[in-house]
């Protein structure tokens, strides 16, 4: 088989492949670019205003959170305008080990009082619209399925990333071999008569209205793909990483370049942490001093802090906040990893200018995310959603016109044989 026809072969069958993934994506990612306004819109009861009161800390919200569910242990938080998200999960009897099952995973508080503004299983659609964002969330990074969603979506979004060139490479104006005029022509020195490369490849980038139905949709899906081939690649790495970043994106990422993540540094612990050493206020403490030991050693600014985790699988806090090394407009992703057990800071992770492979990944996912650039951009991510939409229909229908008419053509040619 000629290689160009492998890769027309190829880049049909990825993008069946991939057609109601992406669909799903799309549409979802869409709505993903106003998450936080839309889940205000559908949950005003679930955000406060300020007031002029300031924000509670962390630990305090955290202590806040156990006595108002004393049958809960707290996983997470994080501080978001007017609310204060708490992750949890059932607290083991000391007695037997066991845990009974929480109906809800979340409770939400009042950022500024430590007051509960509402629980809620994160995601749960059963729930009703509280729970909707949420559950287009799960349903954009998961499908909904957990963690085998999540392996679904990875998989499809490193085809996803593959096909992207392949896809490039097959708008590229196939190579032609000169006839013998030409031949004649160019010995000669006449090469007037010769198009470019441009000329040959500029088509593919324009869309022919008024042509027939079929043309159309054949240009919206070549010309679409090109103009925001750029856009789409990063999309697709950026879900790689997503999906499958202690795997396929850590392994590429380290080959080229520096890359470090919390989760991708230390191993499991033999069981996971059920009663940490370090409380959480300790740890608070100990990550509030790394930070500013940090920002001076390092010449940073911390903002504001944003969130707290503790990873009981592999025995660390991680202790997030806003400093002037982000990039994203909402969120702080600069880290400081402290150890459960004896306090020691592991880890000390900065959004940009300390690893080159972080700084880019932070830069894939701000752009995935919509968290740059202000409104304009998420106009862009909304409609960059549906345009993703549009390339996995245009392709369909690309492909179930040539069935019909691969087969419409053996049946002739079957009427045909003599019988």
């Amino acid at each position: 088989m000629k290689i160009r026809p492998f890769w027309v072969l190829a880049h049909r069958y990825a993008g069946l492949a991939m057609t109601v993934f992406l669909i799903i994506v799309g549409l979802t990612g869409s709505l993903l670019a106003f998450y936080r306004e839309l889940e205000q819109a559908l949950n005003p009861q679930l955000h406060v205003e300020a007031n002029g009161r300031p924000p509670l800390d962390m630990v305090t919200l955290v202590e806040s959170a156990e006595r108002l569910a004393p049958q809960a242990r707290v996983d997470s938080v994080w501080l978001n305008p007017g609310a204060a998200d708490i992750s949890v999960s059932p607290r083991p009897n000391p007695a037997t080990g066991q845990a009974d099952a929480l109906d809800y995973t979340q409770l939400i508080l009042d950022p500024y009082s430590g007051e509960e503004l509402g629980r809620r299983s994160w995601g749960d659609i059963s729930q009703g619209l509280s729970n909707l964002m949420p559950f287009v969330y799960k349903l954009h990074y998961a499908l909904a399925l957990g963690e085998w969603g999540g392996w679904i979506l990875g998989i499809t979004a490193l085809v996803w990333t593959l096909d992207c060139f392949v896809g490039f490479y097959l708008t590229l104006p196939a190579a032609k071999h000169a006839q013998p005029q030409e031949q004649e022509n160019a010995l000669s020195g006449h090469t007037a008569s010769k198009r470019s490369f441009w000329q040959r490849w500029r088509p593919a980038w324009l869309i022919k209205w008024r042509g027939s139905n079929y043309r159309i949709n054949f240009d919206l899906h070549r010309a679409g793909g090109l103009w925001l081939w750029i856009v789409l690649l990063i999309f697709a790495w950026s879900s790689v990483f997503m999906n499958l970043g202690d795997t396929v994106y850590k392994t590429v990422m380290q080959t080229v370049s520096e890359f470090h993540q919390p989760w991708t540094e230390f191993p499991d612990l033999e069981k996971p942490l059920q009663h940490p050493a370090v409380g959480w206020r300790e740890a608070y403490r100990i990550g509030q001093q790394a930070m500013a030991r940090a920002a001076v050693e390092q010449g940073f600014q911390v903002e504001a802090p944003m969130g707290m985790w503790l990873n009981r699988a592999k025995g660390f806090y991680v202790y997030n906040v806003r400093s002037s090394a982000d990039i994203q407009d909402k969120f702080g992703q600069t880290k400081a990893v402290i150890d459960a057990g004896s306090g020691e800071i592991k880890l000390l992770l900065l959004p940009s200018g300390q690893y080159n492979g972080n700084t880019i990944t932070t830069w894939l996912m701000a752009l995935h995310m919509g968290n740059v650039f202000g409104l304009p951009y998420r106009i862009f991510v909304c409609v960059l959603g549906l345009a993703i939409v549009m390339l996995s229909v245009t392709g369909l229908v690309i492909w179930l016109k040539k069935r019909r008419a691969k087969v419409f053509h053996d049946n002739r040619r079957l009427q045909r044989q003599p019988r």
